[in-house]
């Protein structure tokens, strides 16, 4: 046993003895002509890019790549015209990406330059303008949410995103863009803020008679009993639309915690889709009464104990998915503008002042 393991020490030291035989010296290897300028590529902000908080002054994230055949000299980041970074020092020199993040971006329009220079002097500079848009105020009382849809799903006075499900999309609205319903498809919000004692929601809305039921907004809990078709109306609210002739009614059920309350006003709810016109839809909830409006006359109202918001954790747009689908109120194909919901029920006349103020 010993002589074996002095052989095999004995063979350690001649190998580490003969380890400089194996090292290849290093050699320069020419890396040829410089023949291209440096790419520069900015992946946030884009061209166009919104930068929405609630905040008047708030940090940006300035994400970029800048790629060079041979070796990048110098990188300069200006906003605005003024210099706000520079780099010089690159463990790879042909490549480097950064995250820069800029503390101070104030409300306005902006321009962000950046400019990558190699060994040779070639140079390329690449510009994005894009807008820090100034916070939303809420214009009514007890305004808490407004979605203008404006080419986004943006909600303006917390600056939340819903989820987006299936491919909804834009189209020509009251105001601006708005929202253009699709098969399978809606917006749902959480409703953390949303759930007040009193509740009301105003938008205008182009009703698309195809499908010829569907679900217009709900905020309604789960259906244990019946997860995979939900009709839980205990509590929340389902807005919809069914046929009625040839015209699409709309209606209204508001859980109170143990029971529902109905609220169809027959004709006077209905809204008709060869018109091709936007009509205004509000209603209201209170621990009184609750009411639907079209147009600012009152479609159909009546007494109501107060609404139960237990469970209803979602507020879904545009269809009556996830928590409203056993009768078939899915997909609206309908278009939905300037949607606004207050903290408070609203009277006929803040209705009538909100449709004066937008009307087309």
């Amino acid at each position: 046993m010993k002589n074996i393991k002095l052989s095999i020490i004995g063979l350690l030291l001649v190998s580490f003895g003969c380890t400089d035989s194996y090292i290849d010296e290093i050699v320069r290897v020419d890396p040829g002509p410089d023949v291209t300028a440096p790419e520069v590529n900015i992946s946030f902000p884009l061209e166009g890019t919104l930068i929405r908080v609630v905040e008047d002054v708030t940090p940006i994230n300035i994400n970029f790549e800048i790629l060079d055949d041979i070796e990048i000299e110098s990188i300069q980041v200006s906003l605005d015209g003024t210099q706000i970074a520079s780099f010089e020092e690159f463990l790879d020199f042909r490549r480097f990406v950064k995250t820069y993040t800029y503390p101070n971006l104030s409300n306005g329009n902006h321009v962000l330059t950046i400019t990558g220079k190699d060994t040779s002097g070639k140079t390329t500079t690449k510009t994005v303008n894009f807008e820090k848009v100034e916070p939303y105020t809420p214009v009514y009382d007890g305004e808490i949410f407004y979605l203008p849809f404006d080419g986004d799903y943006t909600e303006l006075v917390t600056i939340t995103n819903p989820t987006v499900n299936g491919n909804p999309g834009f189209a020509g609205g009251v105001i601006g863009m708005a929202y253009s319903g699709a098969n399978n498809a809606n917006i749902a919000f959480p409703t953390t803020n949303l759930q007040n004692p009193e509740f009301s929601a105003v938008f205008w809305y182009k009703v698309n008679g195809s499908p010829d039921r569907a679900g217009i907004m709900v905020m309604g809990p789960p259906d244990t009993n019946n997860p995979n078709n939900m009709n839980n109306r205990t509590g929340g609210f389902r807005l919809f639309r069914e046929n009625a002739g040839g015209k699409q009614r709309v209606k209204l059920n508001v859980g109170n915690g143990s029971s529902d309350n109905w609220f169809d006003g027959g004709p006077a709810a209905d809204i008709d889709p060869a018109a091709g016109e936007w009509a205004h839809v509000a209603f209201t909830i209170s621990g009184s009464s609750c009411a639907v409006y079209i147009n600012g006359q009152v479609a159909s109202q009546g007494n109501f104990s107060g609404v139960s918001w237990a469970g209803c954790n979602i507020l879904s747009i545009a269809s009556g998915s996830p928590r409203f689908t056993e009768w078939g109120h899915l997909s609206d194909g309908s278009l939905f503008d300037e949607l606004r919901i207050f903290n408070k029920a609203l009277t006929q006349t803040e209705i009538q002042t909100i449709i004066a103020a937008e009307k087309p």
